[in-house]
């Protein structure tokens, strides 16, 4: 595992659904704490099926390189068809995401809320955000998907979900980007 910064961190990959177990070594016996649903991660090394990536904490960990997601190697386009005009709206919704669930970890830490008030309370939040310099990738948990943002456009980047042609969601479609085995 490793702690040091994660200067320049740029995803190439996004965690399945549904998580992912990792490992402190390439090695089964060695277990650490899984990896979130949709979390951004970079992928550093390969070992076989064993990939090490490292998350925007600069915290990193061995998975099974087979099961993450892949995204596009750049950002989106941000000019033209296909972006969401305003970021602002999604940020408030992060905001106020983040700012329960601290009210929530004070309560917890005051001791005013017992663990099962904190699960009741924290139950259906979701928030992921990585901020690089004028770039940011952000969680929508509305549409399952992460988009990324120059500040003034968001553009769909990868979705936890399949979008068809005949849905209207009101921003570009978008696709599971999965790796092979998955397909």
């Amino acid at each position: 595992m490793s702690k040091a910064p994660s200067p320049g961190f740029q995803p190439t990959h996004v965690v399945p659904r549904r998580g992912l177990p990792a490992w402190e070594a390439p090695d089964p016996a060695r277990p650490t704490v899984p990896l979130d649903p949709l979390l951004p991660v970079e992928l550093v090394e390969r070992r076989g099926d064993w990939a090490y990536v490292r998350c925007s904490n600069g915290w990193g960990a061995w998975v099974d390189g087979r099961r993450l997601v892949a995204v596009p190697e750049d950002p989106p386009a941000t000019e033209g068809a296909g972006g969401t005009a305003d970021p602002l709206p999604l940020l408030t919704r992060a905001g106020q995401a983040l700012a329960d669930y601290r009210s929530a970890v004070e309560e917890l830490a005051a001791g005013t809320l017992d663990g099962e008030d904190f699960e009741d309370r924290t139950r259906g939040l979701r928030l992921g955000i990585v901020v690089d310099g004028e770039a940011m990738w952000l969680y929508d948990p509305e549409e399952g998907r992460w988009v990324y943002g120059d500040g003034r456009r968001l553009t769909t980047y990868a979705t936890d979900r399949e979008v068809t042609g005949e849905e209207d969601t009101g921003h570009a479609p978008t696709r599971l980007v999965a790796p092979e085995g998955e397909r």
